[in-house]
C-alpha cells in the first residue's frame, strides 16, 4: 500500500513524522469535541469531517505546517483578528508546527464551518429555468 492509501485518519496521522503526529493528535480532538456528531472519514486522502450532507472541515499534514479548510468568506471575515497571526492562501489556513495548536481557535471555526453546513442544507434548492 502507498503511504497516500489511507482508510482512515489513525493510519493518516501515524504516517506522518513523530511531531507532526502531536499537533495532528490536538486538531482531530478539537474538531471532535467542537462537532461531536461529525462523520470522521477519509476524503481527497487527508482527513475530513461530514455533516449534514457536507464536508464541515478537513486538515492536513505538510512539511513545515498543517492545514485548516475551507477557510469560508464568512470563516475568514468571522475570525479576521484570530486568523492574523497565521498564513492564508485561497480558503486554506496554515498553521506552523513549531508553534502551540491553537486549539481553542480550531474548536470555534469547526463549530462556525458545522452551522454553515447546517445552514445550507437547510436552504431550498434554486429553482429551476423553465424552458420556454
Amino acid at each position: 500500500m502507498a503511504l497516500t492509501d489511507f482508510n482512515s485518519v489513525d493510519q493518516y496521522i501515524g504516517a506522518q513524522p513523530e511531531a507532526a503526529q502531536r499537533a495532528l493528535k490536538s486538531v482531530r480532538s478539537a474538531i471532535r469535541k467542537a462537532v461531536p456528531a461529525a462523520e470522521e472519514v477519509i476524503s481527497y486522502q487527508i482527513p475530513t469531517y461530514k455533516l449534514h450532507g457536507g464536508r464541515v472541515l478537513f486538515f492536513a499534514a505538510w512539511k513545515q505546517y498543517y492545514s485548516l479548510y475551507p477557510a469560508t468568506g464568512r470563516v475568514l471575515a468571522a475570525f479576521k483578528k484570530e486568523l492574523r497571526a497565521y498564513e492564508v492562501q485561497k480558503s486554506t489556513i496554515h498553521f506552523p508546527f513549531s508553534e502551540p495548536v491553537p486549539v481553542k481557535l480550531i474548536e470555534r471555526i469547526a463549530k462556525f464551518r458545522a452551522e454553515e453546513e447546517r445552514e445550507k442544507a437547510k436552504a431550498p434548492a434554486p429553482k429551476k429555468r423553465q424552458a420556454r
